[in-house]
């Protein structure tokens, strides 16, 4: 949510979880892919990665020791869902965007599928391109509004992003409301490294794509693995005070060839801040994600954010 929004598919997941969570009087369906969260700019500024350090053989360094951490606490992190809880040691992005790998350029289409087997599939296009530092990252307003429209038609009217922060997306909705979503935690493997292996692979290989977790510095590993935990605050501005919640994206994005990516996604909710920074996990979600590599956004498939 990470389309995965790019973050990947966080935009999906974000509505979703404000209509389930926070009292959104639309038709949405539960256990929908947290790509709409991520995609809705949910996803976090990923802390800056390692550079990657050649050690002299056999004499670990500082940067190799801390990658490692990292990617021990995301597999940690994976291994326990859904008894995930807050506060976690997701850094605070700053005003920096979520880089993806080199291989997610480019214009992708996307289809979730919830492993309950309870909700329909979707279908959906997304986009990932450089920014103005170089570095690959998703078209947050695109990818969103391309997510929500398929979720939620046409009560999603639009996604505007924040031109100071592109951790920040609103989405104009029917009925006068609006909903704000930002990201405030991250953790996330360096772009063109990968992760650890998953401690669920046995699972994985049995019910969907494999997937990663996430690490704020460089978690070294497959040059074909990818993965980002982010956490993201949505508040749901409308009649009556503002509704806010919580919620916690982990994702594992494996490259299978030059035309295909698969992830698998984790997701759960919280609580308002208001409420304590102490929080137990609510609605967990499991899904995957394909996406399939497409040479343009098809002429009837264009959202205008």
């Amino acid at each position: 949510m990470s389309i995965l929004l790019p973050v990947l598919f966080p935009v999906l997941r974000l509505i979703r979880a404000a209509g389930l969570r926070l009292g959104l009087p639309v038709a949405l369906h539960l256990g929908l892919p947290i790509a709409l969260m991520l995609l809705f700019g949910l996803a976090p500024t990923a802390a800056p990665a390692l550079a990657a350090v050649a050690p002299a053989p056999g004499v670990p360094t500082a940067a190799t020791a801390t990658a490692a951490a990292h990617a021990d606490w995301l597999d940690n992190r994976l291994a326990h869902w859904p008894d995930w809880s807050l506060p976690a040691p997701l850094p605070r992005p700053g005003h920096t965007d979520l880089a993806y790998p080199a291989w997610f350029a480019g214009t992708w289409r996307a289809r979730s599928h919830d492993l309950s087997g309870q909700e329909p599939d979707l279908s959906y296009v997304v986009r990932f391109g450089p920014d103005r530092r170089g570095a690959v990252v998703g078209d947050r307003a695109f990818n969103a509004a391309a997510i929500g429209r398929a979720l939620l038609g046409e009560q999603l009217q639009g996604v505007r992003n924040d031109p100071r922060n592109p951790n920040r997306q609103l989405a104009q909705l029917t009925g006068d409301r609006q909903l704000e979503s930002s990201v405030i935690g991250r953790r996330s493997t360096a772009p063109g490294a990968g992760g650890d292996a998953d401690p669920r692979d046995g699972m994985a290989a049995a019910t969907g794509p494999a997937e990663e977790s996430a690490a704020g510095s460089a978690a070294q590993g497959p040059a074909d693995l990818f993965l980002a935990d982010e956490l993201s605050l949505q508040v749901l501005h409308g009649p009556g005070d503002p509704r806010v919640s919580r919620v916690e994206t982990l994702s594992r994005y494996r490259r299978l060839g030059p035309g295909r990516i698969e992830a698998e996604q984790w997701q759960a909710s919280y609580g308002s801040p208001a409420e304590g920074l102490a929080a137990l996990a609510r609605h967990p979600w499991h899904g995957s994600l394909v996406l399939e590599r497409l040479a343009e956004v098809p002429a009837d498939e264009a959202p205008e954010p």
